[in-house]
């Protein structure tokens, strides 16, 4: 297992974002790993004002360079969202990590969110930490380590077709599409 480096999340939120597709995301609970297939992405930049980057400027805007990698957890409408700080030098950005395609721990994600049908498990930012069990209380992983509770890391390289669309839930959204998918997935949230 190979985690990615702090230099792969020291550049642009979006490339971040479309690139952490087909990554695998690991969580260590407990005694047990689960893990799953990162199959959709959200990013937010700079100067973004759906992004906490402008009402909490406090949180991405202290985190340097030196931060990038790290996890950003904050709870919305009763969710917690996992982000991952990612920007250039200088910058500020993140990456929420929308949805997941199950590999281990199933049994576990289906007893944390009482669900039994397994596309609905980590369909969705919110159905993901449940999942998991991740809260705020991991927020500030260095997901760049091997040893850390939450890492992500490389995968064989699969080919899939990436799409993108305006972000989810988004009041006013940037003119451009900063929510990234891969197509076909059945365990995105929105096709």
């Amino acid at each position: 297992m190979k985690t990615l480096t702090r230099k792969f999340y020291k550049r642009d939120p979006v490339q971040v974002a479309k690139d952490l597709l087909g990554k695998i995301l690991v969580y260590r609970m407990n005694h047990e790993e689960i893990s799953g297939r990162i199959v959709e992405t959200e990013a937010y930049v700079e100067n973004d004002i759906a992004s906490k980057t402008l009402s909490r400027r406090k949180v991405f805007g202290q985190l340097t360079s030196q931060n990038c990698g790290t996890t950003f957890i904050y709870m919305v409408h009763g969710n917690w969202l996992l982000n991952i700080i990612a920007h250039p030098k200088g910058g500020m950005g993140g990456v929420l990590i929308r949805a997941i395609e199950p590999i281990r721990g199933i049994e576990t994600m289906k007893k944390n969110r009482n669900v039994e049908n397994q596309r609905n498990l980590t369909s969705g930012p919110g159905k993901l930490t449940k999942a998991l069990a991740i809260t705020n209380e991991l927020n500030k992983t260095d997901v760049a380590r091997i040893d850390a509770k939450i890492a992500i890391i490389e995968d064989d390289p699969a080919t899939f077709e990436i799409g993108s669309s305006h972000r989810i839930g988004v009041t006013h959204d940037l003119p451009q599409e900063l929510r990234f998918f891969i197509k076909a997935n059945r365990y995105v949230s929105k096709p």
